[in-house]
C-alpha cells in the first residue's frame, strides 16, 4: 500500500480524508513539484486548478501525480489504491 503522500496545501478536505485512511500525509506548494519528487513521495496530489494537467498524470521518477480537480476525496483515495505498491 502507497503510505507517503505530498497533498497539495489547498485541498485540506483530501488532506485529512487521507489520513483518516491511514497515509502520511504532508502539505506542499505545487510550485516545488522538483522538491516534493526528490522528498521520495509514493504519490503527489495536485488541485489542478493552475497546473495543465487532466485525470491522473502519468509517472514522474516513478512517482505518480494526481489531479484532484473535480474529484471528491474519496475519488481521489480510490486512484491512490489503484495505483501500483
Amino acid at each position: 500500500m502507497l503510505k507517503r503522500i505530498a497533498v497539495e496545501a489547498d485541498l485540506s478536505n483530501v488532506q485529512q480524508y487521507l489520513s483518516q485512511q491511514g497515509y502520511q500525509v504532508e502539505v506542499w506548494n505545487s510550485k516545488n513539484v522538483n522538491q516534493a519528487i526528490q522528498a521520495n513521495f509514493d504519490a503527489i496530489v495536485i488541485s489542478g486548478i493552475d497546473q495543465n494537467m487532466m485525470g491522473m498524470q502519468d509517472i514522474v521518477q516513478n512517482c505518480p501525480v494526481i489531479n484532484a480537480h473535480g474529484l471528491t476525496a474519496e475519488e481521489v483515495g480510490q486512484r491512490l489504491k489503484g495505483l501500483p505498491s
